[in-house]
């Protein structure tokens, strides 16, 4: 009989790696990331501030081996090989609501992460990405071969909020065992809101938070259009016609949120690569005249309070680091879920 009570070491792999969301999920679920892979040199520096027991491998993943990658497992078994990646040629920004995809090289990486799963067996695998992912060919074909490999796959589009996340965000998840079946974890009944989340921060001028003090500054036109949307949800839509702007006139325009606040007792819209940005989306401050800052961003993606990034980067760029991670707090619920299903399949050791 299985003692499910006896502490078992869980090796992981994070493959596009990032600034470290995916991680941090993991790691709260009790797996020890050996192994992280990131091409982007922010990426990495952000990933190893807060992850600096993981080995940080700065290459294409293309140009990865296996060999190179089991160097660092040793003899370890590898219970997880998890990764998000990057297809932006799904997005629904890219393919504007068009069912096809935008011919994106970076698409393809999807066979790199299958490549590896074929080379490292790893026990369980998890992939995360844009819901339209679901019906890309490729997709569909290594979803195939991972079945014959032994695989027993689960796919579902779920919503991070859900999960105990401040913030509205569909994703693809895929969850494999050699196992057996894993299936996704039970959704949490209590909302958290983006009251939860940031209410508690100090403004911009009066905090010693770093990611706290970068706020946008904004031409006297924007401000004013900005300390004239309503609090606590108000958008363009609700400024005198005279201060909308000529391109939000036209019939048919769509990007409603832009140029709009967030609501208090609600979730936050999805936070994106232009969060720091008003005229990216709903990122103003529910009631402060201001867009949100690095840190608020962060929150609203469910990183801790004390998670670091690199504060002597371009603002788009920190932007970018926040908006593309996978929310740590709905990778723990999903590595927690595979992480009860390892050890409930695992011998106890002697």
């Amino acid at each position: 009989m299985v003692n499910r009570s006896t502490k078992i070491k869980l090796n992981a792999i994070d493959l596009f790696a990032g600034c470290g969301g995916l991680s941090q999920g993991m790691h709260d679920a009790g797996f020890h990331t050996k192994v992280a892979i990131e091409l982007e040199p922010v990426a990495v520096k952000a990933y190893k501030l807060n992850h600096p027991s993981t080995h940080v491998i700065q290459k294409d993943i293309r140009d990865i081996s296996a060999r190179e990658i089991k160097n660092f497992l040793g003899n370890e078994p590898l219970h997880l090989l998890a990764g998000c990646p990057p297809c932006q040629g799904f997005s629904s920004v890219r393919r504007l609501n068009k069912k096809q995809s935008v011919r994106d090289d970076r698409n393809n990486l999807v066979l790199e992460y299958f490549r590896l799963v074929k080379e490292l067996k790893p026990i369980a695998i998890m992939m995360e990405n844009v819901p339209a992912l679901k019906d890309y060919y490729l997709f569909k074909e290594i979803v195939k071969e991972l079945k014959l490999l032994g695989y027993y796959i689960d796919i579902e589009v779920l919503n991070v909020k859900e999960y105990g996340v401040p913030q509205s965000r569909r994703r693809l998840v895929m969850i494999g065992s050699l196992f057996g079946k894993v299936g996704m974890p039970t959704p949490k009944n209590k909302k958290a809101t983006v009251r939860d989340a940031i209410s508690n921060l100090l403004p911009p001028d009066k905090s010693n938070d770093p990611l706290q003090k970068i706020v946008a500054k904004h031409s006297d036109s924007v401000t004013r259009r900005i300390e004239l949307t309503p609090k606590d949800g108000g958008s363009w839509k609700d400024l005198p016609k005279q201060f909308i702007l000529n391109c939000h006139k036209k019939e048919g325009v769509g990007f409603n949120d832009v140029y709009g606040r967030l609501r208090w007792d609600d979730y936050s819209t999805t936070i994106t690569g232009g969060c720091l940005n008003p005229s990216k989306g709903r990122f103003l401050h529910p009631e402060q005249n201001r867009v949100i800052t690095p840190r608020e961003a962060a929150l609203l993606q469910s990183f801790p309070k004390t998670y670091k990034f690199p504060i002597d980067i371009p603002k788009h760029s920190l932007a970018l680091l926040i908006g593309n991670a996978l929310p740590p707090k709905f990778s723990y619920f999903q590595s927690k879920n595979i992480a009860s299903h390892i050890k409930s399949h695992q011998p106890n050791p002697q």
